[in-house]
């Protein structure tokens, strides 16, 4: 198995156990789904009052995110100016990086980084923002959108801000 640690925070974000889609060779893309965590439902036998409207959830039930969950991901928030000089600064960081550790890949990741971060901010109001356990202020923010059909949703990581472990 494959764990994928934000190369920043030193945070894990995604694992290879989420089906990885890798998108124009600069992120990754994890579809996820919501999953109730807590009590487990005891079936006493008797029948449900009539006059009592069942609840959805039971008594210390959650609905979560199961990246989310796995990864101790934190929900932040961003107004777009803001995002904007977080991910310029973040740019930054991993082109050093990279500068370090793999020179030729330099470009493609300027060219696909700065494709990715034009339809984020186009689709701004569409995205939800999480940053790992540590909540690093430098480091990834995983970026929660939904699929076309409106229910599905799935998590972006730069592929390049990422360094795979093997477990």
């Amino acid at each position: 198995m494959l764990l994928y640690t934000d190369i920043l925070s030193g945070d894990e974000m995604i694992s290879d156990a989420y089906d990885l889609t890798l998108v124009d060779d600069v992120i990754y893309e994890a579809d996820c789904a919501m999953i109730t965590l807590g009590a487990t439902a005891v079936n006493t036998g008797a029948n449900a009052s009539a006059e009592e409207a069942e609840e959805d959830l039971e008594d210390g039930e959650q609905k979560v995110n199961n990246v989310v969950n796995s990864f101790r991901l934190t929900a932040t928030s961003f107004d777009k100016k803001s995002f904007l000089t977080y991910l310029k600064g973040y740019m930054k960081e991993i082109k050093t990086k990279l500068q370090e550790t793999n020179p030729d890949r330099v470009a493609a990741f300027e060219k696909g980084a700065q494709t990715f971060a034009k339809k984020v901010v186009a689709n701004f109001k569409d995205y939800e923002f999480y940053t790992g356990e540590s909540m690093n202020p430098d480091g990834m923010i995983a970026l929660l959108n939904y699929r076309e059909d409106g229910t599905t949703p799935y998590f972006s990581f730069w592929k390049d801000g990422l360094k795979e472990v093997k477990l």
